[in-house]
């Protein structure tokens, strides 16, 4: 259709440029009116139909362009979001792996603290257990000490 309204207008300036130029005015001349109308009229019957399909070609143009657009927009969002929870989940693990750390740090140190109270602990009882013993050794030297004094004694 587009190339018919061309077509029709290629004429009509074949025909402009084809006429015979007025007496003392080169830029005038003579048209055969009628067939300049039937020109006109066909360009005008033309256009409508060419304009039609210019503007259902734009619309379409248009309507894909749109289309493309709300996808891209929807891919944005879809990655911002995966990129969110990416994040989200890196933000997990260093937290927890900063829990985990200090429970470990307090574990070691509680480990070191009960070490150091048993340690107290028990060499306090070995040397109240070594009292004790060098004290019954102390009284049974003496009791038998008294023993072979009396003994000696009864002899």
């Amino acid at each position: 259709m587009a190339n018919a309204a061309l077509e029709l207008l290629d004429k009509l300036y074949d025909m402009v440029q084809e006429a015979f130029s007025l007496p003392f005015g080169a830029d005038r001349c003579m048209l055969d009116r009628d067939k300049v109308l039937g020109l006109l009229d066909e360009i005008r019957h033309t256009l409508p139909e060419d304009l039609k399909h210019a503007h259902a070609i734009v619309e379409s143009r248009n309507e894909v362009l749109s289309n493309a657009k709300r996808e891209a927009d929807a891919t944005k969002r879809q990655a911002e979001e995966r990129a969110k929870q990416m994040l989200s989940q890196d933000e997990i693990i260093s937290a927890a792996k900063k829990r985990a750390n200090e429970i470990i740090l307090n574990a070691e140190n509680k480990t070191r603290e009960t070490k150091r109270a048993a340690t107290e602990y028990l060499d306090e009882a070995l040397k109240k257990t070594e009292e004790a013993i060098a004290q019954s050794l102390s009284e049974v030297r003496k009791t038998r000490g008294e023993f072979r004094s009396v003994m000696t004694r009864s002899k």
